[in-house]
């Protein structure tokens, strides 16, 4: 272990000597944080919705129908008790859940005023704003329908019973009397930078811990101080260790940086645990660095390491990620290939730990595909690299 502090010393002092370090990794993460933390999302389409229909009644299949029918909303799911849907929110099956309460129908057909619950995750504030635009639109519509039904019954009754009917038309034109209230959970104040911040996270560990690790190695080639290292006793995995290792540290350092901004500037909330979130964090370097590696035996020059990773593995990431774009949003031939990003995966984690707060018994499968594919990335460079060109 001596042999590999040292030759992590030997690295840091070689970045510690460029000047042009200090903007990579600690300007820039910064600036890049305040831009992209009040930057706002695109329109979604087929919000998934579940609904919690406890009336069961005609009517209230027929309000099903109108979510089932529109282009903005995607029935996931009907369950019995509103109790049944928090698997469906926390673990990012639905975006939003209604609720329709026992003798529903019977209160419509009464033409009594009626309550509907509908609780939405904030986790994703803007899309989550457009999302309730469209609920409240959708509602609006059918509560004005029903309250031309009741006032065309009204009209026809008060026809059939000439006078005697009379006294009870006073209130026929009444509106359908639904009762919408709205609870958005895991964001209440819909705050888009919520969202954004454990996002750009993600994205700044990947660019500069990607770039950063793959140059570096890289670098050895171009400068000559690869033979130098090929004549010590140094075993492969030494010199891998002892290359990545430092790249590593830059990575939790920006973590603690993203952290501090996001937490006591931009005041996002950071529900979860912080030990979880270092943990899992640490995962998510191993793919990273992990690719920087593959990225180095591919290359012969700094230009063309820093050009493979952004344009073949950066950048697809980043657009396929669910970063930009809503994946539910992508074409349906597209999305399978999502499952193959590993910033998929850690959006969710952070996402999840930051705003919802949950543990690992809901993120373990997001933690064990980031495991894997950090796993497979890593063995497939070693193999491919040789102590020459590692």
């Amino acid at each position: 272990m001596r042999r590999v502090a040292f030759l992590v010393w030997k690295e840091l002092i070689e970045l510690k000597a460029d000047p042009r370090l200090f903007v990579i990794v600690i300007a820039a993460p910064i600036i890049q944080l305040f831009m992209l933390g009040y930057a706002a999302t695109t329109d979604v389409r087929h919000v998934p919705i579940v609904v919690a229909d406890a009336d069961r009644s005609a009517t209230s299949r027929d309000l099903i129908a109108r979510f089932s029918a529109s282009q903005n909303f995607t029935v996931v799911g009907v369950v019995a008790s509103p109790s049944n849907i928090d698997p469906y929110l926390e673990e990012g099956r639905a975006w939003m859940a209604l609720a329709i309460p026992p003798a529903y129908g019977e209160r419509i057909l009464r033409r009594e005023p009626q309550t509907l619950q509908l609780v939405a995750d904030g986790s994703d504030a803007s899309s989550i704003n457009i999302a309730l635009g469209y609920t409240t639109n959708l509602l609006a519509g059918y509560a004005q329908e029903v309250g031309a039904q009741w006032a065309g019954a009204a009209a026809g009754s008060s026809g059939s019973g000439g006078s005697s009917g009379s006294g009870r038309s006073g209130g026929s034109g009444r509106s359908a009397g639904i009762d919408a209230r709205v609870r958005v959970w895991f964001n209440p104040r819909l705050e888009s930078r919520d969202f954004m911040l454990p996002g750009i996270l993600a994205l700044l560990l990947l660019v500069i811990t990607t770039n950063l690790s793959s140059m570096g190695i890289v670098r050895e080639k171009e400068l000559g101080t690869l033979e130098q290292l090929n004549v010590t006793p140094l075993r492969r995995w030494e010199l891998i260790i002892g290359k990545l290792l430092p790249y590593a540290l830059i990575g939790l350092i920006d973590v603690c940086l993203v952290l501090a901004v996001a937490v006591f500037w931009f005041a996002v909330p950071l529900r979860g645990s912080v030990v979880l979130l270092f943990a899992l964090t640490s995962i998510y370097l191993l793919t990273t660095l992990g690719l920087g590696l593959f990225v180095s035996t591919v290359s012969s020059t700094q230009q063309q390491a820093m050009m493979t990773a952004m344009f073949f593995f950066l950048m697809p990431m980043v657009y396929l990620s669910g970063f930009v774009f809503p994946i539910e949003n992508m074409p349906a031939a597209i999305q399978p290939f999502t499952y193959l990003i590993p910033l998929r995966y850690f959006l969710v984690i952070l996402r999840s730990i930051f705003l919802k707060g949950v543990g690992l018994e809901t993120l373990w499968p997001q933690a064990l595909a980031l495991t894997a594919w950090g796993a497979a990335i890593l063995v497939l460079a070693i193999a491919r690299s040789t102590k020459r060109s590692a």
